[in-house]
């Protein structure tokens, strides 16, 4: 390791154990990066979790800011999701900003860091900045915002802490180019503002196999079951689809607040017979089940607190996949599904749309299969992990080399 620049990572989403459920990107980008840099992880402990250990070469630091039980501000769908899910936790806020406070300026003042790389803007981002306060000298910030954290956290308050955030950053990177605009209306510099999204394995865990016999009938979603993932406006659509084809089913793989409020609406449309739910798979199982849909649907929208996608990497799963794919027309979609070309783009909270454009690729097998090597093909040139982690890589080379 002699030799290495050493690159501190904060984040709340990392995986916890073995086979988590997780969602594993920031772990993925931190294990490509890995083999140039010397990578240390700051991330919340979870009840079951280790709070040291090393995972993959990366050592994982875990702070505790509760009693393990009480610890549910992080992980199963992010602190936004878990706040609105439970009122108590907003109890937890002061103790866990602290609580990573103290084990950031612990690590700053104890060991050789050349970089930060924090994910999100709140609350790792501010995190950060409330330590250079405290610190004599901090290394230079490379801030992530992965969508709900910029388009997401409004009022006047949270606006003026996501601009001095952004401002006290050496360079801030957003996922998608739809989310440009808006760092930019926060004070974010052409020099400093970088568009690099999150990536997926497409060589050796999303791909296509021959072998697998793909479905006719079957679509499928995969997400949270939180609002901005829309999925009550697929289910308003199936009565129509199962109307024009029989023996359609859905497949609902995830876990969520909603999940009881959905299974009543499945009861009250009568499509209990063709709606199956399922729990959160670990990553390692999701290819088998994208090789198997006929088609997968997200129709996400944007909430009214302005919550939506930042990407939305389970579309590019299931593209790398060869999957083909109905998804809502939103800003940040836009930069996986091109319409007509990658996929099926339709209006937001429009259930007639999405059962018209489903149907249509459930009967035009040629159409599903031509959307699906595009997106393939749009997946490899754009979201693999390779060229993503090399780009990471470029930024922290620019700030050494500005040092």
């Amino acid at each position: 390791m002699k030799g290495k620049k050493r690159v501190l990572v904060l984040t709340s989403t990392f995986p916890r154990w073995q086979d988590d459920t997780e969602p594993p990107f920031v772990f993925e980008l931190c294990r490509r990066l890995g083999t140039k840099f010397e990578v240390l992880v700051l991330a919340p402990h979870a009840e079951g979790a280790k709070r040291f250990e090393v995972i993959a070469g990366i050592e994982v630091i875990r702070f505790s800011y509760s009693f393990p039980h009480w610890e549910r501000l992080a992980y199963q769908g992010g602190i936004l999701a878990n706040l609105k899910q439970s009122r108590w936790r907003y109890c937890l806020l002061p103790f866990f900003f602290s609580a990573q406070i103290v084990a950031l300026c612990r690590i700053l003042g104890r060991r050789r860091i050349d970089f930060i790389h924090a994910h999100w803007l709140v609350p790792q981002g501010l995190s950060v900045a409330i330590a250079g306060l405290l610190m004599r000298r901090m290394p230079p910030l490379v801030c992530t915002s992965h969508g709900g954290d910029l388009l997401g956290l409004n009022g006047w308050l949270l606006t003026h802490i996501k601009r001095w955030v952004i401002h006290r950053s050496s360079r801030f990177t957003v996922v998608s180019n739809a989310m440009k605009g808006c760092a930019m209306s926060l004070g974010a510099r052409p020099g400093q503002l970088h568009t690099i999204s999150m990536g997926v394995d497409a060589q050796t865990l999303f791909t296509p196999d021959s072998s697998t016999e793909r479905s006719d009938t079957d679509l499928l979603f995969v997400g949270r079951l939180v609002e901005k993932k829309g999925i009550s406006f697929l289910l308003d659509a199936m009565p129509e689809i199962i109307r024009r084809r029989p023996g359609t089913r859905l497949s609902i793989v995830g876990d969520g607040p909603l999940e009881g409020a959905l299974k009543q609406q499945v009861d009250h449309l009568g499509i209990a017979h063709a709606v199956t739910f399922k729990a959160s798979l670990p990553n390692a199982d999701l290819p088998a089940i994208y090789r198997r849909a006929a088609v997968f649907v997200a129709p996400s929208i944007v909430t009214g607190q302005g919550d939506q996608e930042g990407l939305g990497l389970v579309l590019v799963e299931a593209l790398a996949c060869e999957c083909p794919v109905v998804a809502s027309d939103l800003p940040a979609i836009r930069d996986v599904i091109i319409n007509n070309d990658t996929g099926l783009l339709v209006p937001q909270k429009a259930p007639a749309a999405i059962a018209d454009a489903v149907v249509n690729l459930l009967i035009d097998t040629a159409l599903r299969r031509q959307l699906a090597r595009s997106g393939r093909a749009h997946v490899m040139r754009h979201f693999a992990w390779d060229g993503v982690a090399a780009r990471y890589s470029r930024l922290f080379d620019e700030l050494d080399a500005a040092a």
